[in-house]
């Protein structure tokens, strides 16, 4: 096979929509090198990953290594820089960092209840930037599921008002539990399933208090993900110092549910039943609950980095690249291996981003716009990306599309596209006509119910309107077959994800994200030189947002 000359990659791509004839003529021309697209990813990957990066985390010597890195690799690419007129490709992003230093235990205004224990029955924070903040006596509600989802006809707080009150509900959604595609989406997690949004459907009906019962399978994780690690959290530093959200936020065990359960009779297992009727109606646990929390604060600044190529024609409109750079930096008291390295995560995706950059920067200009945004504080609950969704550089309304880079696949050429968050959206059309080209087949995630697309960055474009492609090569190595696949995907995630142990390893056969990145390339490059605006699939909880803003682009 040939290399793909700079040329030949400039007529790869007629503009089409997925809208239109199936024998789309907007594919590639020319055959290309399939494991070949920019010889330089190896060299990012791994300079973003080496021990001088100290693990680049916010706001530390990694984090200015990084910036430095990549910088200088956007101004001599020629990107325009986010900020022109100091010429930086900066955005700063203000953080704060929250520690609580006084958890009290969990009390009830019941005799026959014992305390709940901090960390071994429940786990519990302040969202609120304020020193001390309290529940006292605060009444208990279970609201089944705690989701407002009018497309799906649910409400579980319908009738209920629960200012002042702490209200109890489910993990995940009733799609989960029923099996049943027409109830949700089945199997596969909505964010109406995810716990962030449960904080925020319960801040906007006013409780004082959120828990949410933990279960490891509609969860997708154990009880140590939850209590095991530091309390230390992050947050974006708001004018407002999250004074609109509810007072106390956290878990329960599901064995701290029953025992509240039982005292009016039921179980968790009963009370997890009745939830999933669309007729459920909220119950009163006949418990108040009391509970203090102490934080300390610090305030910080730490980037995201943006630079774009302007379009030539509609310079407005735009075609979002995304991946975090940070990773969790160091432990300075572990005795042995101290730097959390994030090879794979998420500097895999840095450097795809980064290639991605330098290869379009080599083409003839683009008619839209194309932008390329390494956000900071993933690592800290996608924060920079938060950010960057509340202050664009363009209107969101005008970006065509994103697509997100996260823990790419360094195990080889895979046969399979993995889409997280199949079934989402028109992308999936682009993506299938492409990947057809180099002899593969798209499939979706195998653990759809733990809802994956919920937990990377480009979820907060997403939950904006944005449609976001989130695909990365599977597990079905053309060599060595799937069951190889499997067998690197779950090394990875019992010895290196989140640990010291996620290195750099030279062995790495690269092959399988060059694929990928022609993919990315490719789709990128038609939609930002065609007219076409790709849609969330009807019956997506972001479709209405989407059309919402679609007033906006004329």
């Amino acid at each position: 096979m040939k290399k793909l000359s700079v040329l030949a990659a400039s007529m790869l791509i007629v503009a089409c929509s997925p809208a239109s004839e199936p024998e789309s003529t907007a594919t590639p021309q020319v055959e290309v090198d399939p494991y070949s697209f920019n010889e330089n990813y190896r060299d990012y990957l791994q300079t973003l990953s080496s021990d001088e990066f100290e693990g680049r985390a916010p706001a530390s010597k990694g984090e200015e290594l990084t910036v430095a890195f990549v910088e200088e690799k956007f101004r001599a690419w020629g990107l325009k820089p986010y900020d022109a007129e100091s010429n930086s490709y900066r955005q700063e992003v203000p953080l704060v960092k929250m520690t609580p230093y006084s958890v009290s235990d969990m009390s009830f205004g019941a005799a026959e209840l014992a305390d709940f224990a901090y960390k071994q029955d429940m786990m519990a924070w302040s969202p609120r930037v304020q020193e001390e903040v309290s529940l006292k006596d605060s009444e208990m509600v279970f609201a089944g599921y705690g989701i407002v989802a009018p497309e799906y006809g649910w409400n579980d707080y319908e009738g209920l008002d629960v200012a002042g009150k702490t209200v109890v509900v489910l993990v995940n959604d009733p799609g989960y539990d029923s099996g049943d595609p027409e109830v949700f989406n089945g199997k596969a997690m909505t964010y109406y399933g995810r716990w962030t949004y449960k904080f925020e459907e319960a801040a906007r009906q006013g409780a004082a208090g959120i828990l949410v019962i933990h279960e490891t399978g509609p969860a997708g994780y154990g009880w140590g993900v939850v209590a095991g690690g530091s309390p230390v959290r992050f947050d974006l530093a708001r004018d407002n110092k999250n004074m609109d959200r509810a007072e106390i936020e956290g878990w329960l065990t599901q064995e701290a549910a029953d025992k509240l359960f039982a005292r009016i009779g039921s179980s968790y297992a009963e009370m997890r039943a009745q939830a999933q009727q669309p007729e459920f109606e909220p119950v009163a646990l006949n418990a108040s609950v009391s509970l203090t929390v102490q934080t300390d604060f610090e305030y910080l600044n730490s980037p995201n980095l943006i630079g774009y190529i302007e379009g030539s024609v509609n310079p407005e409109e735009h075609v979002i690249y995304m991946a975090h750079w940070d990773h969790m930096g160091m432990n300075p008291i572990a005795s042995d291996d101290q730097i959390y390295n994030g090879a794979q995560d998420n500097a895999s995706g840095t450097a795809g981003v980064m290639a991605i950059a330098e290869f379009f920067a080599s083409q003839p200009q683009p008619e839209r716009s194309v932008v390329f945004v390494l956000v900071t504080a993933e690592e800290r609950g996608l924060l920079g990306s938060d950010w960057y969704a509340d202050h664009p550089m363009l209107p969101l309304s005008k970006a065509v599309a994103g697509i997100n880079m996260d823990v790419m696949n360094v195990y080889g050429p895979m046969k399979d596209m993995v889409v997280v968050g199949h079934g989402n959206s028109e992308l999936e059309e682009y993506l299938a006509r492409y990947v057809e080209k180099q002899d593969r087949y798209v499939a979706p995630e195998p653990t759809p119910e733990v809802g994956s697309f919920y937990r990377s960055d480009h979820f907060n474009l997403a939950k904006r309107g944005v449609p976001m492609l989130y695909a990365k090569g599977g597990n079905d190595h053309i060599e060595f077959g799937e069951a190889y696949g499997k067998e690197q995907r779950a090394q990875y995630v019992q010895e290196a994800y989140h640990k010291p142990a996620d290195e750099y390893d030279p062995e790495w056969d690269l092959r399988g994200v060059q694929q990928d990145m022609w993919l990315y390339y490719w789709i990128g490059d038609e939609l930002a030189n065609s007219d076409a605006w790709p849609n969330w699939y009807a019956g997506n909880e972001f479709r209405g947002i989407r059309e919402e803003t679609a007033a906006e682009r004329q």
